[in-house]
């Protein structure tokens, strides 16, 4: 039998950093993680990574060149949880590792993941699974969310429950008491909020949304912003990403919103992060009414302001994943970890449920090390 131990990474839409697990599934349904760690993603990374979701000169050779950078720093990550784990590779069944997002169009049949997969492979003598996306995406998918099927083996309960993770876009799983699941990307959750905190003041992010609480949220502007834009009311399953909410989308609505509303760049940045609240709450009410209390996971479930406005568009209790033993900021890394034993187990974790693909799917591809 293989080793029950597995790596994940994550560095996703935000581009913030790296998170790493490792984790034991000698219980599947209840992984222990052994060590976790975070790397902050390089500024000038970063800056790649937000570069290349637009077309741009020379960029097959530059998105090459960070697809090495982000498998160093993936290297780096993997090293710091086998050091805290006093663990070698060789005791390590597989990484996951899902790169880092610059391109999504399942409609054209294709999405990017920059990623160097068999370099992280040769750098850390262990075997990686990656491509997670692009199977369900062949089946006819959306390739995304890719986590519902393992939100679901963690966290379903007795009775109808939502799980929210909030990174750079927000995506929901819905759970109901009868085993089905269903999932898709309901809108911005960080993205926009991020975009115009650095435009405004040049800061990253806005720390426990302290900046959006200085400010209103305005009701006109926010209505402007849901109705110009018809991705709210498409029906799942759907996904989306920086391709579609970008500084473009952002400050073209923003013009188009007039000169006539006197508006701080408080004021705005309030309103953007309760068009995050309120994105989440109306597709979880439309989609299921049902839902008695939903979970949060993923960088914004660190926002005070966010969880704030989300509890008050929730008609139910909102409460973090931390409290119910996964912290936040290690769900998503955990997912992949869980990912790649289904990879390796031969199970099919993309769900046609959720992506609307012709039939289920085994995702990834495996590089031996």
């Amino acid at each position: 039998m293989s080793s029950p131990l597995f790596i994940g990474l994550m560095s996703g839409t935000s581009t913030d950093g790296v998170d790493a697990v490792l984790a034991d599934f000698t219980v599947p349904q209840r992984p222990i993680i052994l060590a976790a760690a975070s790397l902050p993603m390089p500024d000038a990374l970063r800056e790649e990574f937000l570069s290349l979701n637009m077309a741009g000169h020379n960029e097959l050779a530059r998105a090459a060149v960070a697809a090495n950078a982000l498998a160093e720093l993936y290297s780096r990550a993997t090293q710091d949880v086998l050091a805290q784990a006093a663990l070698m590779p060789e005791c390590i069944c597989a990484i996951g590792a899902h790169g880092q997002t610059v391109r999504h169009d399942p409609a054209a049949g294709y999405t990017v993941q920059i990623n160097a997969a068999a370099l992280l492979a040769d750098r850390t003598g262990i075997d990686v699974i990656a491509d997670f996306r692009s199977r369900d995406v062949a089946a006819g998918g959306q390739g995304a969310p890719l986590v519902p099927a393992f939100h679901q083996a963690m966290f379903s309960g007795p009775q109808p429950r939502a799980v929210l993770n909030l990174g750079g876009i927000a995506n929901v799983t819905l759970l109901d008491n009868a085993g089905q699941v269903r999932g898709f990307d309901t809108g911005p959750a960080n993205v926009l909020l991020d975009l115009w905190i650095r435009a405004s003041t040049g800061q990253t992010f806005d720390a426990g949304g302290a900046w959006a609480g200085s400010g209103r949220a305005h009701g006109l502007l926010l209505q402007f912003l849901l109705d110009s834009e018809p991705w709210f009311e498409r029906p799942p399953p759907k996904s989306t990403g920086r391709d579609l909410f970008n500084w473009a989308w952002l400050s073209q609505r923003l013009e188009a919103f007039g000169s006539n509303h006197v508006l701080s760049t408080s004021d705005i940045q309030a309103t953007l992060q309760k068009l995050t609240a309120v994105t989440v709450a109306q597709a979880i009410a439309r989609y299921a009414p049902e839902t008695r209390d939903v979970l949060v996971c993923g960088g914004g479930a660190l926002n005070e302001g966010l969880m704030r406005d989300l509890q008050a568009a929730l008609p139910c209790p909102l409460q973090s994943t931390t409290e119910v033993g996964v912290p936040v900021q290690q769900v998503e890394a955990l997912a992949f970890a869980w990912l790649a034993r289904a990879h390796v187990e031969g199970y099919p974790a993309g769900l046609p449920s959720v992506t609307g693909a012709r039939h289920a799917t085994i995702l990834g591809c495996r590089y031996p090390a």
